[in-house]
């Protein structure tokens, strides 16, 4: 939402904001008729959000620690504490652009590095933090700044306080409730601005809508969230949820969320979409004193406004030199996974727009906007392996979309703006192997993932991939030759059991009350399970130990055909925890207690289980750790 400072607004100051905002875009629509905004002159700038992780590559909320000693304006807050950006400045688009960004965020990463070490944590590059829980989620890790303050509130009241719900399906699904807009801060991305002229805007920002699915198809990053497996790009959907601010239901009216792919192709400008941005969406923040006086005039209150509508390829207003300018921001590709595999993802894009731009391609003409919609979930779902609708109205996988056309057009495209060949094949030519390899970010972490599935918990599993890409991005080698990750990534097994929710059983086989006996003893012998939840609407209500069910047997008050229910000899008064528990307070609990499992419960609603063999096995690790010492 930019860097300007940002307070509430209502009732005369809302309505202030408001004329202030529609008096700046028709001072923006007389600016572009009068040839005041630069045109023909193309730079590129970049933003780069990084995570920083501390024991057990866990997130570690300490920006502020960072920025003071970094004590360098390139760096900013993001609206959690273990985020921070990075934004290089502009250069225009030409030879050696490519290299000199690779280089330019080499130094950015080298000096946050070394900030954060000195603070005891560290830097890593992903688009979700695979480490990331729910339990991170919290206001308490948000960036005391008023403006991140004010924009939970202002989201919460358009809302009408009802809690934000992210529902998401892949490998896993995910069905989660939340009561404010921290999850926004599970995403991280590298996002690349493109200026462009204002009279050509139109066509241009429809061919960066156009390409925007193939281009995230082999970028995809950030395959994890919660430890559930997802879409390949997760950042899309979870991003447009966690700030949506729509009701929900078969019969409400149609409405744009606040973060979006768009509703259509533009064919009327910046203006447009900035009135598209006005109609559409409310007031969230107020920018302080207004600048009329400022020439060229900085147009805050627009920029403020537009700033808190997420468009995946947003528009923007900025001055360099003292000369009035528009880009294109590209905000869809993930951090990570490696610096060369950014700029290789943004020498495709640059190189797309160059290529169609100069072929005459007008999107709005040559394909439905459904499509290039549909094509852009799809990759965020899929990957490469999704099938998009083309210029030709047939569908075609993303892999040979991309090895076939849009690769080539891109080195195409490249020389056309004076890249070399050397410095195009060398950024494209990783684009080219991620693809035919099927390598990308997403696919490496899902490989690794599954690699180590039986050798460790899925918070060491976790923790093992985040400490992987964090070493190998220090390697400087793009991820499609990259190893696998391996256990001794994790940074130490006992990291990974200070809490019960980074070890206790997610997959959870409960029964009714009113179900047979007979069935809950088989779900416990087929599944070797010693205790068995008792749900009843959705309720956790009771629970069942093997050693009842064995008890019965002995004394003969179960077998043959005779059937009892399971509310006859379940255990109503269940003692339950919370996922954020330590696991010696769960410890001590079982022990006081005399119990051997604790169900462990979330909002009212049953989400894991530990027992005591889990606590035998923290144990192991101890001794095993103990005596090697």
């Amino acid at each position: 939402m930019g860097r300007l400072d940002a307070r509430a607004v209502s009732g005369e100051a809302l309505r202030r904001f408001e004329v202030r905002l529609l008096r700046e875009l028709r001072q923006l629509d007389g600016m572009i008729r009068r040839g005041e905004i630069e045109e023909g002159v193309y730079r590129v700038g970049v933003e780069q959000e990084m995570f920083l992780i501390g024991d057990g590559h866990r997130p570690a909320p300490k920006a502020l620690e960072v920025l003071e000693e970094l004590d360098n304006p390139s760096f900013t807050t993001e609206i959690a504490l273990f985020n921070l950006e990075a934004n290089l400045p502009p250069m225009r688009l030409g030879g050696g652009l490519l290299r000199e960004t690779e280089r330019r965020l080499e130094e950015a990463m080298t000096l946050a590095a070394d900030a954060a070490r000195r603070v005891g944590v560290d830097v890593c590059l992903t688009g979700i933090l695979p480490t990331l829980r729910l339990s991170d989620m919290s206001l308490a890790n948000m960036t005391p700044l008023s403006r991140y303050r004010v924009l939970d509130e202002g989201l919460a009241r358009l809302r009408g306080h009802r809690p934000y719900t992210i529902r998401l399906s892949g490998a896993d699904d995910i069905r989660v409730t939340h009561d404010n807009v921290m999850l926004e801060a599970c995403n991280a991305s590298f996002q690349v601005h493109l200026q462009v002229g204002a009279a050509e805007f139109s066509r241009i920002y429809n061919l960066a809508q156009l390409v925007s699915a193939p281009i995230l198809a082999c970028a995809v990053n950030s395959p994890l969230l919660f430890g559930r497996r997802l879409w390949r790009e997760t950042r899309i959907g979870l991003f447009e949820q966690s700030l949506d601010t729509r009701s929900s239901g078969p019969n409400v009216r149609r409405r744009q969320a606040r973060g979006s792919f768009g509703r259509d192709w533009v064919r009327g400008g910046v203006v447009e979409i900035l009135q598209d941005n006005i109609t559409h969406h409310s007031v969230l923040l107020d920018a302080g004193e207004p600048d009329d006086e400022s020439d060229p005039p900085l147009l805050s209150a627009l920029t403020l406004h537009n700033g808190t509508v997420w468009r995946w390829n947003r528009p923007c207003y900025g001055i360099t030199n003292g000369k009035p300018h528009l880009r294109i921001e590209s905000r869809y590709l993930p951090s990570g996974p490696s610096l060369p595999d950014q700029v290789a993802n943004m020498a495709l894009w640059l190189g797309l727009m160059s290529a169609f731009s100069a072929d005459g391609v007008e999107p709005s003409e040559a394909m439905a906007f459904e499509d290039a919609a549909e094509n852009f979930l799809a990759a965020s779902r899929l990957g490469v392996r999704a099938e998009l609708t083309w210029l030709d109205g047939e569908p075609r996988p993303a892999r040979d979309l991309l090895l076939e056309d849009l690769i080539p057009r891109a080195r195409e495209g490249l020389a056309r703006k004076g890249v070399g060949h050397e410095e195009a094949d060398h950024y494209l030519g990783i684009i080219e192997e991620r693809v035919r390899r099927g390598r990308s970010g997403a696919t490496w972490m899902l490989e690794g993932l599954d690699r180590l599935r039986t050798q460790a918990s899925e918070s060491e599993r976790l923790s093992a991939i985040t400490g992987a890409a964090r070493r190998l991005q220090g390697e400087g080698q793009p991820v499609h030759r990259w190893e696998l990750p391996r256990l001794g990534d994790s940074g130490g097994w006992k990291h990974h059991y200070l809490r019960v929710e980074q070890y206790m059983t997610h997959d959870i086989r409960t029964v009714h009350p009113d179900e047979s006996v007979q069935r809950a003893a088989a779900l416990m012998e087929w599944g070797r399970i010693r205790h068995l939840p008792v749900e009843e609407d959705g309720e956790l209500v009771g629970l069942v130990s093997y050693r009842r069910i064995i008890k019965l047997v002995a004394e003969r008050e179960l077998g043959g055909d005779e059937t009892m229910p399971v509310r006859d000899i379940m255990k109503k008064r269940v003692v339950t925890i919370g996922p954020s528990t330590l696991s010696v307070e769960a410890i001590r609990l079982m022990n006081r207690r005399g119990i051997g499992c604790l169900p462990v419960v979330h909002d009212g609603e049953l989400v894991g289980i530990v027992t005591e063999h889990d606590f035998t096995l923290i144990a192991r690790g101890l001794l095993e750790e103990k005596l090697s010492e």
